[in-house]
């Protein structure tokens, strides 16, 4: 059974209410949702939106028996607004992002997320549509595939990696998660370090193949819009660079002191909808869940509440 990463800290974070509405955008497994659900009761209402359709079955097998009223949907949370209203999810009370690959994709060779098991080189989120990480690869010039390593997976080694792929899949094509890994290790010499050399490269091809920046930031705005007064919006990051993206969207909401020429401070207004943080700071796994569970080694909560 998955293990949900941080349940104690996100749940409570979001003040589950008896009777309340909630959405879980990135529902997986559904390990935070069925907390949320037991938590909000007979009369809470969740809906759970997720781009695998392997997740939803598991999400609905594991939601089954648990009290409350429960939709769920295949879509991206960046279409959280639509979904919403296309499901009567309106004046939520609470919303949840887990973000990044699930430890179920990640364990399955057939969906090409891992470099440690081999298999074809897909990476999709949504199996159903679009190009595999293997299109993505060969259709890339060398320019092009650098810009994604060094942006979204902030890779030093970037150019030299990318020349090395063009190089290597002109004599034959790059197709599987093996074979893209060892690419990378021969382009960037010995490995000695905790990291695989190809960590970064699977995860800036993974966030682009699924337009994941995009569809964070859609997610943030529109689903701070959807919560009613005092409605609680957690996010859960495992990436450096998707930690940022919520830490700037949500600071931006939240306002901030600003000094004065003529000395002082005065409070500057966040955007619309305005803001208040729960947590002050990112939350951070216990050691004790860390040892069980390593996949919260780097998870990250984030908080807000809209103000009312």
């Amino acid at each position: 059974m998955h293990v949900p990463v941080m349940l104690r800290e996100t749940v409570e974070a979001l003040a589950v209410r008896p009777g309340g509405s909630y959405i879980d955008a990135t529902v997986g497994s559904a390990g935070h949702a069925a907390e949320v659900l037991r938590r909000a009761g007979p009369e809470g209402r969740l809906l759970g939106i997720d781009r695998d359709a392997e997740a939803l079955e598991r999400a609905r097998l594991r939601l089954e028996g648990v009290p409350g009223q429960v939709r769920l949907v295949h879509g991206a949370h960046g279409d959280i607004r639509r979904l919403a209203v296309e499901n009567g999810f309106q004046a939520i009370d609470g919303i949840l992002l887990d973000l990044g690959v699930s430890s179920e994709e990640l364990d399955t060779p057939g969906r090409g997320f891992s470099f440690r098991l081999d298999g074809p080189l897909d990476m999709r989120m949504d199996a159903t549509r679009g190009e595999t990480a293997a299109e993505l690869l060969a259709r890339l010039d060398e320019q092009e595939m650098a810009e994604v390593f060094r942006t979204l997976g902030e890779e030093p080694q970037a150019r030299r990696i990318a020349r090395a792929i063009v190089r290597e899949r002109a004599r034959e094509p790059i197709v599987t998660t093996g074979r893209l890994a060892a690419v990378v290790c021969a382009a960037v010499g010995r490995w000695g370090g905790a990291r695989h050399p190809a960590t970064r490269v699977y995860q800036s091809v993974r966030m682009r193949l699924n337009s994941e920046v995009e569809d964070l930031g859609r997610a943030l705005e529109d689903g701070l819009g959807l919560l009613r007064p005092g409605g609680r919006f957690a996010v859960l990051a495992y990436e450096s660079i998707t930690d940022r993206i919520v830490k700037r969207r949500f600071a931006a909401h939240i306002g901030r002191w600003r000094a004065l020429p003529q000395g002082g401070e005065a409070w500057e207004a966040g955007e619309l909808p305005e803001a208040v943080a729960v947590t002050r700071k990112a939350v951070k796994a216990s050691d004790e869940e860390v040892a069980g569970n390593p996949r919260a080694r780097s998870a990250r909560l984030r908080v807000v509440a809209r103000k009312d």
